[in-house]
């Protein structure tokens, strides 16, 4: 049992190195943080929310969601309510389905062990209107109240390559 939990960390930590390696080498990453949830469990009013200071409005920018789940993670798709607030004030309200698995009920993305990782593009080549403050908060929308087996929600910008 001692062996097979050290190995089991042992590849966590690989893991986890591997990425923060992979991610240091990508200069184009302009933002990218990740939102723990207490207990694996995201309740509805835990909202993911990401403050992002933009000073950069002529490049093209890719926007991307990061999922981490367990295994145990009881459905194949996460519903969420989406507010996008702009530094003039305005406020867009949108609604967005991540799938997770795929029809036969294998898991997108990466697994470590009975971790998943999954990164899903939602916007391309985006250019930012205004200089300024923009917050994108992110409330998950499923039936399921706290939604378990969610370990960590990711929001990461990427400037486009030339």
């Amino acid at each position: 049992m001692t062996i097979m939990l050290k190995n089991k960390t042992v590849l966590y930590a690989g893991i986890l190195a591997l990425a923060l390696v992979t991610s240091a080498c990508n200069k184009n990453i302009t933002y990218s943080s990740y939102h723990t949830f207490e207990n694996n469990e995201w309740f509805a009013k835990d909202k993911a929310v990401f403050e992002v200071d933009v000073t950069d409005t002529q490049s093209l920018n890719s926007i991307s969601l990061m999922v981490r789940h367990a295994d145990a993670y009881p459905f194949s798709n996460l519903i969420l309510f989406v507010n996008t607030t702009y530094p003039d004030g305005k406020i867009l309200t949108d609604t967005m389905e991540v799938i997770l698995a795929t029809r036969k009920g294998e898991w997108q993305g990466s697994g470590a062990g009975d971790i998943f990782d999954l990164k899903v593009p939602i916007k391309k080549n985006i250019r930012f209107a205004l200089p300024g403050k923009y917050v994108f908060s992110f409330e998950q929308a499923m039936r399921v109240d706290p939604l378990p087996m969610m370990m960590d929600f990711g929001f990461e910008i990427e400037k486009n390559k030339k």
